[in-house]
């Protein structure tokens, strides 16, 4: 009975030891961190010129582009360009097959030549029955002088004003004839342009100068109107097609400049300006299209490639800056933390312009203060009285 109380004696003290332990364990940890300082990086409040941007994001779109097609259905037999290709105003981009229409050219310019031939009988034939008619008015006006001094019959006077008749008659009929045939000379002249504008047709020229994005035929397809062959844009206005909230709508406005960052590139940084505006916002995510006009296109670019465009809406110079990065949000109140003897202290902060990582100090900080942030926010962050040490790296 002894010996049994003894062994839970000492199983309970051994049990019990183990609490201890992994309570001195806790204590040790938690008292080390409370002591271990986090590394941080430090930065020196002071003047600084700051932009205030609107950021939005978008594409990059060609302000001028157009679909090349046929006007005319037709075999495909040369196909000159290709995708990614610069071409000039008037080059020959395609070419269909034009034989039929080469023939009915010559069929049409044919009749037109024998139309031509027609009006010349035509007007042949006038000008003899006008010559004829008035050498009849002259025998006319004779006989009629000579019948009232009694020198001819009546019969006879008769006979000169019939024949009168009749050559007033005949030239009113080749009258007729002459502007008939002008009418089917016209009617031939317009059927040999349009067979000409046809067979011209079969010749496929670029509007502008531009770079073809989209081909989307081979030689021995067959087109018709509308169909596409080529998309073709225009270079020399590239606008990035920006969404942008619709409440920072009042801050907008042509002609401000903007930075635009290619996702392609993060590192560079191109230069443009707000040429349109949107006047309809989006129902569903609240935004509105903004087109920026980009001054110089990268190197390597494509259309519908993505972007981030950066507006400036205002501006100010000499004014207490800090990098947005050391900012922190404490009880939703903006704030720092200020460096003092190897702790982080934690200073309220009145904010005003951001632009370029960078916002403005208001309030609560000095010029030459020194705020300081965690090398590592989420595994370390920093908490008011907390010990720090500034990496020298």
């Amino acid at each position: 009975m002894t010996n049994s109380l003894y062994k839970s004696a000492i199983k309970l003290a051994i049990r019990n030891g183990k609490y201890i332990l992994l309570g001195i364990a806790i204590l040790f940890f938690l008292f080390w961190l409370r002591l271990n300082p986090i590394l941080v990086e430090q930065y020196t409040v002071k003047y600084e010129d700051i932009v205030s941007e609107v950021m939005g994001t978008g594409t990059l779109e060609a302000h001028v582009e157009t679909v090349i097609s046929s006007k005319i259905s037709g075999l495909l037999t040369h196909v000159n360009v290709d995708q990614g290709d610069s071409i000039k105003n008037g080059q020959v981009l395609a070419r269909l097959d034009d034989r039929d229409l080469i023939q009915q050219v010559e069929i049409a310019k044919a009749d037109f030549e024998a139309a031509k031939a027609t009006v010349t009988r035509a007007q042949a034939d006038v000008n003899r029955a006008r010559a004829v008619c008035e050498q009849a008015q002259r025998d006319n006006v004779r006989n009629q002088e000579l019948f009232r001094k009694g020198t001819i019959s009546e019969s006879e006077d008769e006979k000169s004003t019939e024949a009168l008749k009749i050559a007033e008659a005949e030239l009113a009929r080749e009258k007729a004839a002459a502007a008939e045939a002008e009418k089917q000379l016209i009617v031939a002249k317009n059927t040999l342009e349009y067979h000409r504008a046809r067979l011209a047709d079969t010749v496929i020229n670029a509007p502008f100068d531009g770079l073809i994005i989209r081909r989307d035929r081979e030689p021995g397809d067959v087109v018709v109107p509308g169909s596409l062959i080529f998309l073709l844009i225009s270079t020399k206005e590239m606008w990035i097609k920006a969404w942008v909230d619709e409440t920072q709508i009042g801050k907008l406005s042509p002609r401000q400049k903007a930075r635009i960052i290619f996702r392609s590139e993060p590192d560079d940084t191109y230069q443009g300006g707000i040429v349109r505006i949107g006047r309809e916002s989006d129902r569903e995510t609240r935004e509105l299209l903004v087109d920026v006009l980009i001054d110089k296109l990268p190197s390597q670019w494509a259309v519908g490639q993505r972007a981030e465009v950066y507006i400036e809406v205002d501006q100010k110079q000499q004014t207490l800056v800090i990098p947005v990065r050391f900012i922190s949000i404490e009880k939703n109140h903006p704030g720092v933390f200020v460096l003092n003897k190897e702790r982080a202290i934690w200073h309220p902060v009145k904010i005003g312009l951001q632009g370029q990582g960078k916002v403005e100090i208001l309030e609560g900080l000095d010029p030459n203060d020194t705020v300081i942030t965690s090398l590592d926010p989420k595994q370390n962050p920093l908490s008011d009285g907390k010990r720090v040490k500034v990496t020298t790296s």
